[in-house]
């Protein structure tokens, strides 16, 4: 297997959507949906770019919403390889624990949608395990994208607001495998969009 750091920077195709997206609404107007996404290990922008299915999930969200209603925000992070050897980068988790509290706090009535692709998803498991009841509650969707903790589902959000893709052959989140099947999750993007639709 090839580092994660140029596994997951690897392009199979082209992104949909910017890298780099910051209107969650913490500093303007709150929307309908907020979704908040996390890239994995070595990508470009908060949202990541390449193999990366960050930018084409927003981008089908805001397609079958509109984009009025939907605030997208990548979670800024230092997506490094010692992150993902540790479970999840930690002061990523922190940043995406951050997050999901202030857009929970500054905009009561948002629908909140958490994301991760690879390392992103773990540190949204580990962001996840320390939210509050309350706030756990308020969370509509979360979906996780060749997540090395799967099958298991973020902290107390229940599996029916759960969505998790790992493909067959995946190394990084089937332990088995290889590394293409790791790089093609964006084609995932209109499935995941829609159950995140179903939900909000």
């Amino acid at each position: 297997m090839g580092s994660i750091s140029t596994l997951e920077s690897q392009s199979t195709s082209d992104a949909l959507a910017d890298p780099v997206i910051n209107e969650n609404g913490l500093s303007g107007a709150c929307k309908d949906v907020t979704v908040l996404f996390a890239k994995g290990t070595g990508e470009n922008g908060n949202m990541g770019d390449g193999s990366s299915p960050g930018p084409a999930w927003a981008a089908a969200i805001r397609a079958s919403l509109g984009t009025e209603r939907v605030a997208v925000q990548g979670i800024e992070y230092d997506a490094s390889v010692l992150g993902y050897l540790l479970g999840g980068s930690p002061s990523g988790s922190t940043t995406y624990l951050n997050t999901i509290n202030q857009a929970s706090t500054q905009c009561p009535n948002t629908k909140i949608v958490v994301g991760g692709y690879s390392q992103g998803g773990q540190i949204l498991h580990n962001a996840a395990e320390k939210l509050s009841a309350a706030v756990t509650a308020r969370i509509a969707a979360a979906v996780l994208f060749g997540d090395p903790d799967y099958p298991d589902t973020p902290g107390a959000i229940p599996a029916s607001k759960t969505l998790q893709i790992c493909h067959q052959g995946d190394i990084i989140c089937r332990g088995i495998g290889g590394a293409d099947a790791h790089l093609t999750y964006p084609s995932d993007a209109p499935q995941a969009a829609a159950f995140v639709v179903a939900r909000v």
